[in-house]
């Protein structure tokens, strides 16, 4: 007769699991969530490692809720998450007859909800930068690799202002993803979704000017045109090959940028996700349409687009007066 399963072997297995489709971060909150959990166990006199896992109590999320009230909402609600997972693990593989609707109600009624934050960027540094990037096309270079990069980082802070990339997303792009027909390219998000996402004619021209500076470059490398990355390193560790940009790169490039254009103190006002946030912010300024946000945002859920539909400064500004300046 085979040994009933413990809580902390189908815990070991279904960490593993994890491990092994998602990232090295979500592992490790996982990892967390789950080290939290056991921790609760063995407060309430249950043994992980000797507690049969079909026996495991469906309250224990509730008690772990309990224990993490002096802990922050989100790192709350990630570890609910984690378990939560955890007990649709024993469903799937049918090691535990736990009632998964009663386990989402008990969390429901005991976990806290995060507190939501409007996205804050600086709208007008931005419209500086980018006014600074246009010009980078023109500016004296000392070489032909400096003008290179200047091209180049051009291109790539127009593009992040226009299509909402990621930094990963858009340091992942391949030339042959860009479709200059339709001024649309097919990039793999947030949590591996597939999703069109469209370029304006200001980000296909910098685009254009970048990769013909590029072309020979690009024609000695022995590869595929449509195989080489959109965005490439320009370093002395590349030399001669044309190997992509690493969010690294991406997000140095804006540190970098930023200080030429508006000085030292406004380093770290600005980053690449900054450009995301105006992304948004300009569509729903000049649309009023909420689902147009979203989709063009490709957010999975409206209420994170909900958070960008906040009045700015200026009509703020514009509606008290003619309250009280009539």
């Amino acid at each position: 007769m085979t040994a009933p399963i413990t809580i902390s072997a189908a815990m070991d297995s279904f960490l593993r699991t994890i491990a092994s489709a998602r990232s090295l971060n979500t592992a490790r909150t996982y990892q967390n969530g789950l080290n939290a959990f056991r921790a609760v166990l063995v407060q309430k006199k249950i043994d992980p490692i000797i507690k049969p896992v079909a026996e495991l109590p469906e309250d224990s999320i509730a008690w772990l809720a309990i224990s993490l009230k002096d802990h922050a909402p989100t790192t709350e609600r990630l570890y609910l998450t984690a378990v939560i997972r955890f007990f649709e693990f024993l469903t799937a593989e049918n090691l535990s007859p736990i009632n998964l609707s009663r386990v989402r109600l008990l969390v429901l009624q005991r976990a806290r909800r995060p507190g939501q934050r409007l996205p804050q960027f600086p709208k007008t540094a931005i419209e500086n930068v980018l006014d600074y990037a246009e010009t980078l096309s023109i500016r004296n270079a000392p070489n032909d690799l400096e003008h290179l990069r200047n091209l180049r980082d051009r291109a790539f802070l127009i593009t992040l202002a226009d299509t909402g990339l990621r930094v990963h997303e858009a340091c992942n792009l391949r030339r042959g993803d860009l479709d200059w027909n339709e001024g649309q390219a097919i990039v793999i998000g947030k949590g591996n979704r597939q999703a069109v996402v469209r370029f304006s004619k200001r980000a296909q021209a910098a685009l254009k000017d970048y990769l013909s500076i590029r072309s020979s470059l690009d024609g000695s490398s022995g590869k595929p045109l449509s195989s080489l990355p959109l965005f490439a390193r320009h370093d002395r560790g590349a030399g001669r090959k044309v190997k992509p940009m690493t969010p690294t790169t991406g997000r140095n490039i804006v540190s970098q940028r930023v200080l030429e254009a508006l000085g030292q103190d406004a380093v770290g006002s600005i980053t690449p996700h900054s450009f995301r946030h105006y992304f948004v912010t300009r569509i729903l300024q000049s649309s009023g349409n909420l689902k147009l946000a979203q989709e063009l945002a490709r957010h999975k859920n409206i209420a994170i687009t909900q958070r960008y539909a906040h009045l700015s400064d200026r009509e703020l500004d514009q509606g008290y007066f003619e309250v009280f300046e009539e």
